[in-house]
């Protein structure tokens, strides 16, 4: 009982790492404690480790995506019971692995591969409340250019795991490996890779409180306009928002001559976020459109990672009569794309996320891999700002500040009514709106010409966590069962069974 509620606790303390509180180093505490607590059921039976494991992860996801409720209600106790019973099928390896020789070295990769499988799997996954991401403002940042994210959770759950020895052990030399980890980070460097031309950005956010099919058809698209034609200065790039535009401005005569028409005037090129028909009546794209004097562009970018019951609705059929608000505020399926996007504007080579692909590590190195000088995140938070004091658009913020530290790059962040800015490759906040009102944010930012080790090598670091997550849960379950014999060796019935 006690296990059990020492997991809620740590649960509920490592929701408190994120914001809006974000207290320093507190999961990384939260985690060391979770270890020891998991050594402890080196004995228990299976049902008392899985029942550790979900009390840990609801008592952790509960909190920490309470902003899901701006979604649905029930969206929320879904994505909560998943993600909980996700953890705590890890916490049946990690069992195995913290009984290993070394041991804080295999639960940290056990650790790190468990968060990736919770960001890829069911569906699209679902990559939030990763260790890595309460490194931003914390002596951790510096490793994130290194080795990236998934590498960065690894050394803060190694950091843990040596926490735990140092202390239960008593182990000095332990204890000041642990505190190099994070001290080392403090040094490493940050900032631009090889730094280029300089262009002049623009992120306008027209301000569109409340959920987007509240509006009026085409109010959204007016207010991004009008917002845009206030831009009195001359910049090289405008970007809009996720959905900036409810028009289709491909194929929409109105919304394309008018964004046309925008360029022309403020003289740039403007990465329109635009909602697209798809290729059937109940379908649409997420897109990203170039537009600039001439007109659209074609070549356009789709959103890889659309929100399940958020932007389309997995097994609409069988569902369907049983929510009935599927069909009536989901009314057509999000389709994804494929591949990552970056475009050309004026010279400056823009990788494209939109929302939620921001925390997709695929996504954003793919953007890189394409010739990223910048990175652009388009994202609608409307729902989300009005729900829970703007609690998931922080932890969106502060994902983005993330990719910018490891990516060596410039980011620039529009959304509909709030968080917008733009953010240096150091993590810093240059410029930043202010919330549910219409603003533009305008800076200069330099165009990153090279590449950092983390988007070289992150994706082999994390191949390398995977192969020893396993050695770890494959030496664990050896030593458990090692001792399980020495256990029936020196007990007499055990020993005659």
């Amino acid at each position: 009982m006690r296990q059990v509620l020492a997991a809620a606790l740590l649960g509920v303390v490592s929701a408190a790492a994120f914001e809006p509180l974000a207290l320093p180093g507190v999961m990384l505490l939260a985690v060391a404690g979770y270890l020891f607590v998991v050594r402890t059921l080196r004995d228990a039976p299976v049902r008392r480790v899985l029942l550790v494991g979900l009390v840990f992860g609801l008592a952790f996801m509960g909190p920490l995506i309470w902003w899901m409720n701006a979604v649905d209600p029930w969206a929320w106790v879904a994505l909560v019971a998943i993600e909980a019973l996700l953890i705590s099928l890890i916490t049946w390896v990690l069992r195995a692995a913290v009984q290993a020789p070394w041991w804080p070295l295999w639960a940290a990769a056990v650790w790190t591969a468990g968060e990736q499988l919770r960001g890829s799997f069911p569906l699209t996954g679902f990559p939030w409340g990763r260790l890595a991401h309460t490194a931003i403002d914390a002596r951790f940042e510096g490793w994130v250019r290194l080795v990236a994210l998934p590498a960065t959770s690894f050394l803060m759950a190694l950091t843990a795991g040596l926490l735990v020895v140092a202390v239960t052990q008593r182990r000095v030399l332990v204890l000041a490996v642990a505190v190099a980890i994070p001290s080392i980070g403090l040094l490493l460097p940050v900032g631009i890779a090889d730094g280029g031309a300089t262009r002049t950005v623009a992120v306008v956010q027209g301000n569109t409180p409340g959920p987007f099919l509240q509006w009026p058809r085409a109010e959204i698209f007016r207010l991004h306009v009008a917002e845009t034609e206030r831009i009195d200065r001359p910049v090289d790039a405008v970007i809009w928002p996720e959905n900036g535009s409810d028009l289709d401005v491909l194929n929409n005569a109105y919304a394309r001559d008018e964004v046309t028409r925008l360029s022309r005037e403020v003289g740039a090129p403007i990465l329109v976020g635009a909602i697209l028909d798809g290729p059937s009546p109940d379908t649409a794209y997420n897109a990203s459109v170039l537009v600039d004097e001439n007109g659209p562009k074609q070549d356009v970018y789709l959103k890889q990672y659309p929100v399940p019951y958020g932007e389309y609705v997995p097994f609409r059929e069988q569902l369907g009569s049983l929510v009935p608000r599927f069909d009536r505020d989901i009314p057509r399926d999000i389709l994804a794309g494929d591949e990552p996007g970056a475009m050309s504007l004026d010279g400056l080579t823009i990788g494209l996320t939109i929302c939620w692909d921001i925390a997709y590590d695929g996504a954003v190195h793919g953007a890189v891999d394409l010739g990223a000088e910048m990175l652009a995140v388009q994202t609608s938070n409307a729902s989300f700002m009005d729900f829970g004091q703007g609690v998931q658009p922080q932890q969106q913020w502060a994902i983005s500040r993330l990719r910018a530290i490891e990516t060596g790059r410039w980011v620039a962040v529009a959304s509909t009514n709030g968080i917008s800015g733009i953010v240096d490759p150091e993590g810093h906040v240059v410029g930043r709106a202010p919330e549910k009102e219409p603003a533009t944010v305008i800076a200069d930012v330099q165009a990153a010409e090279g590449t950092t080790p983390a988007t070289r090598y992150g994706s082999w670091w994390t191949m390398v966590i995977y192969v020893m997550s396993v050695a770890g849960w494959v030496l664990g379950k050896r030593q458990l069962r090692r001792s399980g014999r020495e256990d029936a060796g020196h007990h007499p019935d055990l020993q005659r069974g």
